[in-house]
């Protein structure tokens, strides 16, 4: 496979970054921040399934570390797994949340623009919603 095209986006956060880890980590919350991926999200046995604009999508992340890891893949309806890196690092007394975005093998780069501002829409809200707490 040849390598994806990429992007880094991040975002800075007036919140500690242990709590902006558990907040995220945490798949009940995705509808609240991650609208450009969840609708709404429910437990079906060991998997989590959010009803996405792309359909039922199962989301995994990654096992709760010390580390700020909280990459995660999504299956989309397709079957095609979807790996999404993704990161709470220390900023002083607040986070710097940082998200890699890979374009995907037969997106267009309209498609792919239009996935960016999502993201860049999704780690908004969260900031939203970790400085107003």
């Amino acid at each position: 496979m040849a390598l994806l095209k990429s992007r880094t986006l991040s975002i800075s956060i007036d919140c500690n970054p242990k709590k902006a880890y558990e907040f995220i980590l945490n798949p009940v919350n995705l509808p609240k921040w991650a609208k450009g991926l969840s609708g709404s999200i429910k437990k079906v046995g060991e998997a989590w399934i959010a009803e996405s604009p792309m359909g039922s999508v199962k989301v995994k992340f990654a096992d709760k570390n010390k580390f700020g890891i909280l990459d995660h893949d999504v299956t989309l309806p397709s079957g095609i797994k979807v790996s999404n890196p993704m990161r709470v690092m220390p900023n002083g007394n607040g986070s710097e949340i940082i998200f890699t975005l890979f374009q995907q093998p037969d997106m267009s780069d309209e498609d792919y623009a239009r996935d960016i501002g999502l993201v860049q829409q999704d780690l908004q809200n969260l900031k939203t919603i970790m400085e107003s707490a």
